[in-house]
């Protein structure tokens, strides 16, 4: 029978009728792992969108019937071919085109290389979460979790402090940096100063977020300003950065001289920028000065009462008055608050740092503003004007200031007292200004002509001094002095 089969094989021709075909039951052959050279030819051709569909048919018949002839050779993997079955000798005709015969195709399973499911997919540079199996001077292994093993190398705990390697312990929860998913032994190797790293760079990154405040301690100095650790990170305060109140001591003209004796000491900075791909921490110690101490000055202000007295520290000194440090809060001392004499300038009576006992005499808690005095902690000499002095005295008065309506005058004899020589009283010609007259630091009798204790003002004239107007109570006062002595 097999030898009529491949006399009708031989008949068959593409797209023709098949006069006498075989009886050939339906055949469905077990996959094989080694395909034969009829099953890789079938394979090559099995696309549709590229080998038209009558002769993938007939393609499919000659493969059939030459299985039948061989049984030893298995056909295309998972192929089915649905045949007619008919005695040989009773041959069907089938006058079905060959566009119409249908061909069924199983698809073929694709395998791959067995994957070790209990692996976790990691990759280079993640934070992970472990826990320390063992410790050993070479190497810390890590559990990661689901059958996965990670090592921390030696080298890398040559770079550990000695107190964060006595810190470890075997079971604890350690966070890990990944360095390398698989080496070359097909081990995860791990970083834990890389971690510590990423942690800090992701917390300051929170700080310049949120412009939280940072406390730390100088670690270091450059040219161009302090450096300031921020955890395993180095942050740099440049110089515009570094608060007024660090400035002010500073002095020298080399960095060591000018940045060196504040190595170690407190500092709070906040975050102004952070930039991982260049390695670049910037901190401003000034904004975060101003921003604790307009903190302070609001709790301060709200306790604050007038007439209050306060010791302070001299903070800065300028032309209109000092600002004095009261505890977080600075207030102003206006230069008329300085000291009940005249006070030309701040620095004529006061120095930075200098510890000064004051009074508060207002509170604008709208404007966040304190008036402070210093000249109230003493004696006012103007109750001794008022009780010692007459309009008429003669008084002695050395010459402090000349301005163009006249010329102040201090009493020698109440250094905190100040006059004024009007240019009307200076002679009884006229004066264009008062250094045709006199000039600073001249020592002058002078007559008291006017005593104005509410406004604090005292009128003096030298031109006065030998006015008849004054004659009989001169000679009185001559008389009373003579007696008296």
């Amino acid at each position: 029978m097999s030898e009529d089969i491949t006399g009708q094989k031989d008949s068959l021709q593409p797209e023709s009728a098949v006069e006498d075909e075989p009886t050939v039951s339906e055949v469905e052959t077990p996959s094989s792992e080694e395909p034969t050279p009829e099953q890789h030819r079938f394979e090559q051709s099995a696309d549709p969108a590229e080998t038209p569909l009558a002769d993938q048919a007939q393609d499919t018949v000659d493969e059939t019937s030459a299985d039948v002839s061989s049984e030893d050779t298995p056909p295309a993997e998972g192929i089915t071919v649905e045949q007619t079955s008919a005695p040989v000798d009773e041959a069907v005709v089938d006058d079905t085109p060959a566009e119409d015969i249908t061909v069924e195709q199983h698809p073929v399973e694709q395998t791959s290389a067995p994957v070790d499911e209990g692996r976790p997919r990691v990759t280079r540079g993640d934070l992970i979460e472990g826990t320390v199996l063992n410790i050993s001077p070479t190497s810390i292994e890590v559990d990661l979790g689901e059958n996965l093993l990670g090592l921390v190398p030696g080298r890398e705990l040559e770079r550990m402090t000695r107190q964060h390697l006595e810190e470890l312990a075997e079971g604890q929860t350690l966070t890990v940096f990944v360095v390398n998913p698989r080496d070359h032994q097909g081990r995860v190797l791990l970083s834990i100063n890389r971690a510590m790293e990423e942690m800090d760079w992701t917390r300051a990154e929170k700080f310049s977020q949120s412009q939280e405040i940072y406390e730390g301690r100088v670690a270091g100095y450059n040219k161009g300003g302090l450096i300031v650790r921020f955890g395993r990170l180095r942050g740099f305060v440049p110089q515009s950065q570094i608060s007024d109140d660090r400035r002010i001591g500073i002095e020298g003209d080399t960095p060591e001289q000018r940045y060196g004796p504040m190595v170690n000491e407190p500092i709070i900075v906040k975050v102004m920028e952070v930039d991982r791909g260049r390695n670049r921490l910037i901190l401003s110690e000034r904004t975060a000065s101003r921003e604790r101490r307009e903190r302070r000055k609001e709790a301060l202000i709200n306790e604050l009462e007038v007439d209050q007295v306060i010791e302070g520290e001299v903070k800065t000194l300028e032309d209109f008055g000092a600002f004095v440090d009261i505890g977080g809060a600075e207030g102003l001392v206006h230069l008329t608050e300085i000291a009940w004499r005249h006070v030309t300038h701040p620095k004529d009576v006061l120095k930075v740092g200098q510890k000064v006992l004051v009074q508060v005499i207002s509170v604008d808690r709208q404007r966040k503003r304190i008036g402070l005095s210093i000249k109230r902690q003493e004696a006012d000499p103007w109750d001794e004007v008022a009780t010692t002095y007459q309009v008429g005295d003669l008084v002695q008065a050395t010459v402090t200031k000349l301005t163009k309506f006249g010329a102040f005058a201090q009493l020698i004899d109440a250094e905190d007292i100040e006059g004024l020589i009007h240019i009307s009283e200076l002679s009884d010609q006229r004066v264009s200004h008062p250094k045709e007259v006199v000039n600073e630091d001249d020592k002058l009798t002078l007559r008291v002509v006017k005593i104005d204790v509410k406004n604090r003002r005292l009128g003096l004239s030298l031109k006065r001094v030998q006015s008849a107007e004054y004659l009989d109570r001169d000679m009185r006062n001559y008389s009373s002095g003579a007696d008296d002595s």
